[in-house]
C-alpha cells in the first residue's frame, strides 16, 4: 500500500507550528476533562468540580513531564548524559507511553490523597480515557512516519519516509487499533459489570500491556537500543512493569476496594 504522506504540521501561526501529534494530546486531554466531569455527576469518581480541576493540571504535567523522563531514562541515556537540559525540550519530540501510566499514577495519587477518597475510584475513571489517548496518540505517530514496523511483504505493508525502500508493517495503526478501539471497548465493557473500583484500572493496564508486548513483534526496535535479551524490546520489558501494576491493582481492589456507587442519570 502507499503510505499517505500527510505534513505532520498542520497550521503554521507564524514563528509557531500546530502538529498533528500536539494535537492528538490535545483531543484527548479534552474528552479527558469531559468524561471525568461526566462521571463526577453519575457518582462513579467522587471528585468536586474544583478537585477535578486540579486533578486535571496535575495529570498534564505529570503525564507530559512522565514520558519526558521515561524517553529520555530508558530511550536517550546518551544524549541525556551529555545534554541534561534536554530533558525539557519536549518540542524536540520524545515521549513514553509507559512514562504517562506512571505519570498518571502519580497524579491521581496526590489528588486522592487531598481529597481523601480512595486512589482506585480516580484511577478506574482514568482508565476510561486512556484507551483514547492510546489510540489517538498512535495515529499522531504515524502521521509523523516514526515508530513504524519491521520490514514486511504483508499486502498492506508501506514504504515509510524514514524507513528505507522496503515496505513495513504500518505497526502504529496496530497499536491504535488494540490499544485505542479493542481497549477502550474493553474497559467500558468490564465497567458496567465491575462490583468494586480497581477493577477497570486494572484491567486497562493489563490490556495496554498484552497489546503492547504482542505489536511490538512487528515495530521496529528502537535503532539506538535494538533488540534487549535475545528477541525483545525496550517497549515489551516496560510493558512488564505495566503487568505488575495491575496485577496489583486487581488484587489489592478485590481485597480492599471501595464499592463503586450505582450511576446516577447525567444530563
Amino acid at each position: 500500500m502507499t503510505y499517505p504522506h500527510i505534513d505532520p504540521i498542520l497550521l503554521h501561526l507564524g514563528h509557531l507550528e500546530l502538529r498533528w501529534y500536539g494535537l492528538m494530546y490535545a483531543i484527548s486531554f479534552y474528552i479527558l476533562a469531559s468524561v471525568m466531569h461526566r462521571e463526577s455527576r453519575t457518582g462513579f469518581l467522587p471528585l468536586s468540580s474544583k478537585d477535578i480541576e486540579k486533578l486535571f493540571l496535575y495529570l498534564v504535567v505529570c503525564i507530559l513531564g512522565g514520558a519526558r523522563i521515561f524517553y529520555m531514562i530508558f530511550y536517550s541515556t546518551e544524549s541525556l548524559m551529555e545534554h541534561p537540559f534536554e530533558l525539557f525540550a519536549l518540542w524536540h519530540g520524545g515521549l513514553s507511553f509507559h512514562g504517562g501510566f506512571f505519570g498518571v499514577a502519580l497524579a491521581s495519587y496526590l489528588i486522592s490523597r487531598k481529597a481523601k477518597i480512595p486512589w482506585l475510584s480516580i484511577i478506574d475513571t482514568l482508565a476510561l480515557c486512556g484507551p483514547i489517548g492510546f489510540g489517538l496518540g498512535r495515529i499522531g505517530n504515524f502521521i509523523n512516519g516514526e515508530l513504524f514496523g519491521r520490514v514486511s511483504n504483508v499486502p498492506w505493508a508501506m514504504i515509510f519516509p524514514n524507513g528505507g525502500p522496503l515496505p513495513r508493517h504500518p505497526s502504529q495503526l496496530y497499536e491504535s487499533f488494540l490499544e485505542g478501539l479493542v481497549l477502550g471497548i474493553l474497559v467500558w465493557t468490564v465497567k458496567k459489570y465491575a462490583k468494586k473500583h480497581g477493577i477497570v484500572a486494572g484491567t486497562c493496564m493489563l490490556g495496554y500491556a498484552a497489546a503492547r508486548i504482542f505489536v511490538e513483534f512487528f515495530r521496529e526496535p528502537d535503532v539506538q537500543l535494538g533488540f534487549i535479551l535475545g528477541p525483545f524490546t525496550m517497549g515489551q520489558l516496560l510493558s512488564l512493569s505495566v503487568v505488575a501494576m495491575g496485577v496489583g491493582v486487581i488484587y489489592f481492589s478485590n481485597k480492599y476496594g471501595a464499592p463503586i456507587v450505582k450511576a446516577k442519570k447525567s444530563n
